[in-house]
This record gives structure tokens, sequence and C-alpha cells, in this order.
């Protein structure tokens, strides 16, 4: 006589058998390489922008929550974009002028906490880090630089330990300074408040008026530039 519950044993063998499944078949949740929101304050310029800088291998989709949950961007490869993927990504929001656009408005535009970076790979794994956005701002420091004969050239700054006036009063830690000089560039630690430019590189910029900045960037990744300039015979 046929046996009635065996539909029902069937059943649930079935169930144990699938349940049983190794979990390498479920999407996996990868950290980005690099996931860096920061705002850069141009002191010479008085201007305000919010740099992102992103890295993860074969990326097709990307967005970036707020701390109310909103998404702030989302972006889409398509075509052979879709299919093989993307890796690095940098963007710089506008820099309006705080002459212009109220430094309040800017803030509360993007407010501190944490900001979630949601992506997928074109293997329908996830990609996923949470970053802590601060509005601790560093102040520009106070720059100089000295030409000297031989194609000496020394750029000097002040130590940096406070936010800009009229900025949140928040703690500052710097943790090193970017020199920059045309495509000379260089990041030191937080100690050294002087770089002298290779004689060489020196040599072969042209006579005149020359730019350079010297970035102070602060533990939250948060920087600062002050722009100067120099003289070569």
């Amino acid at each position: 006589m046929w046996n009635r519950t065996c539909p029902l044993s069937v059943a649930v063998a079935v169930a144990l058998l699938v349940g049983s499944t190794p979990h390498a078949a479920e999407a996996v949740e990868i950290p980005f390489k690099i996931a860096k929101i920061y705002w850069e304050y141009n002191a010479s310029a008085n201007d305000l922008g919010v740099h992102v800088s992103l890295d993860a291998e074969d990326w097709r989709r990307l967005k970036i929550l707020n701390p109310n949950r909103r998404v702030i961007f989302d972006v889409e490869g398509r075509g052979a974009y879709k299919e093989l993927g993307m890796t690095e990504l940098f963007f710089e929001g506008a820099e309006p002028s705080l002459d212009e656009f109220p430094l309040a408005g800017l803030l509360t535009r993007f407010p501190e906490g944490i900001y979630e970076i949601k992506g997928r790979t074109v293997d329908d794994n996830d990609l996923e880090s949470e970053v802590q956005f601060s509005h601790a701002i560093p102040d520009g420091p106070s720059v100089s630089a000295a030409v000297g004969p031989g194609d000496a050239l020394v750029i000097s700054w002040t130590p940096v330990t406070s936010p800009p006036p009229g900025f949140p009063s928040k703690p500052i830690t710097i943790v090193g300074y970017q020199v920059i000089v045309g495509l000379f560039l260089v990041t030191v630690p937080a100690t050294t408040t002087s770089v002298t430019v290779p004689p060489e590189f020196v040599a072969s910029l042209a006579s005149g008026v020359q730019p350079f900045e010297v970035l102070a960037i602060e533990a939250s990744a948060n920087q600062t530039l002050t722009e100067g300039t120099f003289v070569l015979p």
C-alpha cells in the first residue's frame, strides 16, 4: 500500500538539502579599499567644498547616503562600464565662495555623521563602507618662500592648531602637510614646517612669478590650503 506520508517526507528531505547549501553561493559584502569624504577649504580664496575619493574593484553602481539616509550621489555604468566595471573614483563638489554662500548653509547641507557608501560589483557582490564625516576644518597655514642662489627654494609655514575664524569650534589635529609647486608634490609629517624643493626641479621652472600651495591635513581628512608665490630670476 502507498504510504501517504511519503510526499511529506520527501519535502522535508528536500528542504533540509536546500538549507544545507554552502553559503559560498551567497553575495559577498566587500568594503571599499579607499572611502573618503572630506572638506577642502581654500583659505586664500575663502571657498569651501566637499571632495570624495573612492576605490574598489569592478564596481558597476555606487551611491552615497548622508546621515539622514538620503541618497546624495548615485552613479551607474552603462554599456562596457556596466559589463567590465570601474575602479577608482574622485570628484570635487562645487566650492562656492563663503563671501556669497553662507558657511552655515553649506554645513547644513552636509551634516556631520556617518555617511554610507554602497556599491554593486559586476559579479553582483555588495560593496559597503561607512565614513565618519566631520566639521573639524583646519585653518590655513601662513606660508612663505625663500629663493636663494643655485636654484635653492625653501617653502615654510606656521603650524596649524585651530579652525579658521567663524568656523565650528572643533579640536584640530593635524596629521600632515602637503606642498605643491607645479608638478612637484610632497606630503610631510605634522611636525615638519618647511620643505626644500629639489634644485633640479626649480631649474626646470620658467623665470618670473611662480605659485605654490601648502595644505594642512586634519585627522578627519579635512584639509585647508593656502596659496603663495615666489619669484625666480
